[in-house]
């Protein structure tokens, strides 16, 4: 087989994909997406961005406690 058949195959493939696309499990769930409007994009961008922040101060928490947890303890134990 040479390289011109195996890209018309491979193409050929791929259209098919393409016009199953709709009619699959998916299909309904495309069919009803629909774009966000600038109000529900800013207040998902608002809750992300929230969620974001909360995540990353309690992991910069657990590091501080772990960097400098020990030396505490051993400071007031009179250790």
């Amino acid at each position: 087989m040479d390289i011109m058949e195996r890209a018309w195959k491979e193409q050929s493939k791929a259209e098919e994909r393409l016009k199953r696309l709709g009619k699959g499990k998916y299909g309904r769930v495309l069919k009803m997406a629909k774009k966000p409007d600038g109000e529900e994009y800013k207040r998902t961008l608002q809750i992300t961005s929230i969620g974001i922040l909360l995540i990353g101060g309690l992991g910069f928490l657990i590091y501080l406690i772990w960097e400098q947890g020990p030396a505490f303890f051993r400071s007031m134990l009179g250790i």
